[in-house]
């Protein structure tokens, strides 16, 4: 028998195994990717290919056939004659069955 605090706790777990998984990509070639059934997600920094792909079931009921991870890195800019930097961050391509969608809206 589940106590209270068992349940908080799986409540908790859910929410950081989705919150791994951040905001799409919405860029030109992440709309061409989605055309071959791969979608691009932002990522935490920390996360790895399989708490991402427990993350993307958990949220969207599909599982992905394989997942490829690309570090983004930090770019330096100067913004009306001062420097400074874009942050970097890491984003997820992740790839489903021919023929599978997923609702981004």
């Amino acid at each position: 028998m589940a106590t209270k605090t068992d349940k908080k706790k799986t409540e908790v777990a859910e929410v950081v195994k989705t919150s791994l998984l951040g905001a799409p990509r919405v860029t030109e070639k992440a709309a061409r990717l989605t055309i071959g059934n791969a979608y691009v997600f932002m990522v935490e920094t920390r996360a790895t290919k399989p708490e991402i792909k427990k993350a993307f079931i958990a949220k969207y009921k599909k599982t992905p056939l394989k997942i490829g991870m690309t570090t983004i890195r930090a770019k330096k800019v100067i913004v009306r004659g001062r420097k400074g930097m874009l942050a970097g961050g890491k984003k997820a391509i992740i790839y489903l069955k021919k023929g599978e969608t997923i609702d981004l809206a």
